[in-house]
């Protein structure tokens, strides 16, 4: 057995990869759409990890989704945890979870997806990240 991706439904595909892309740091590794069916499949990888992979389902016909969580979230190991959410916050990304054991924090994306971000090993908890209160569901 060999895990292939994970699957989430997106409302807007730009939106997702400014999150996915420009902030968790993931790339496209490939895109298809099927104008039979109405959607597009946008497959994201972080690099050097290709094989590890996010689908974005985009349904070109409008829907609600709801219960982004409910699936469970993302869980990706980052160099810097710290820097990570900084760059988040920089890009306007709510942090629902700070890394105030500078170990793990979880962020969501612009549908509502939970993604968990752990720390590659452990950082010394450290301010601003210390005192933060946690904002939101994750």
């Amino acid at each position: 057995m060999k895990y292939l991706h994970t699957m989430v439904r997106v409302t807007d595909i730009e939106a997702s990869k400014r999150f996915y892309c420009d902030g968790l740091g993931l790339r496209e590794v490939r895109r298809s759409e099927n104008t039979a069916g109405r959607y597009t499949l946008v497959f994201l990888a972080a690099p050097g990890d290709e094989d590890a992979q996010v689908e974005l389902t985009y349904n070109w016909d409008s829907e609600v989704y709801t219960g982004g969580r409910n699936f469970g979230h993302l869980a990706y190991l980052v160099d810097d945890i710290y820097a990570l959410c900084q760059h988040l916050m920089n890009m306007g990304v709510t942090i629902n979870r700070p890394p105030r054991d500078g170990h793990m924090a979880f962020v969501r994306s612009p549908d509502g997806i939970s993604v968990e971000l752990i720390q590659n090993g452990t950082l010394e908890p450290t301010e601003p990240w210390l005192s933060m209160p946690n904002t939101g569901k994750w």
